[in-house]
């Protein structure tokens, strides 16, 4: 009598991988358990809740792991041996390289994936909003250093380029949902840290040159 193979052993890390693909391409709400299992290799619904918990811890380990993988790109926000010129611009030059690679679902998981909750879900939509303030604060740091250090000048235009600058990271996510390329967004970003040298200090003694 031929002796059954064992079973394949459930492989943890690829299914979360699995996971994180699903809920960026789809968002939390429209992804389904029947989707979830099914897509990490037809688990049965005791290995799910065993590995995972539920549908909301994994989607939170699910961020966790893209915040710490494909979320990097945000990296220079906090790196205070860049320039806070450099940093903002790295940051968004990266951020949209990502957000288009043809690798992965296109757009962030943090501003696509939970964006519009019904009010059971209230505390996942607030994971991702608070992480999107994370970014804000990181952008609102680095014009502050530059206020501090001589890049830019202190002016009520100043005090709105953090807003400026989030709305346009955060807004990459729907424009490379709906097909801008690389290219299209890294233009957009040069004419955008424009704006940031026209906030630069005068020299002294004369207009900035235009």
């Amino acid at each position: 009598m031929a002796r059954t193979g064992r079973p394949r052993a459930f492989d943890r890390d690829k299914a979360l991988e699995a996971a994180l693909s699903l809920f960026w391409a789809q968002g939390y709400e429209p992804t389904s358990l029947n989707q979830l299992k099914a897509c990490m290799g037809d688990i049965s619904p005791a290995s799910f809740y065993a590995a995972f918990g539920s549908k909301e811890a994994l989607f939170r380990e699910v961020v966790q792991r893209y915040l710490a993988t494909y979320g990097q790109v945000m990296a220079p926000l906090w790196d205070e041996t860049l320039a806070p010129r450099d940093a903002i611009e790295q940051t968004l030059r990266r951020s949209a390289r990502m957000q288009t690679a043809r690798s992965h679902p296109a757009g962030c998981l943090i501003v696509l994936g939970a964006s519009n909750c019904a009010p059971q879900n209230q505390a996942v939509q607030a994971l991702l909003a608070a992480e999107r303030e994370r970014s804000r604060k990181g952008i609102r740091a680095c014009v502050e250093r530059a206020v501090a250090g001589g890049e830019l000048a202190a002016s009520p235009a100043t005090q709105t380029l953090p807003a400026l600058l989030a709305t346009f990271l955060h807004g990459m996510a729907c424009e490379a949902r709906d097909g801008d390329g690389a290219g299209q967004l890294d233009a957009a970003i040069t004419t955008l840290m424009q704006v940031w040298d026209s906030l630069a200090p005068a020299p002294a003694g004369g207009a900035r040159a235009q």
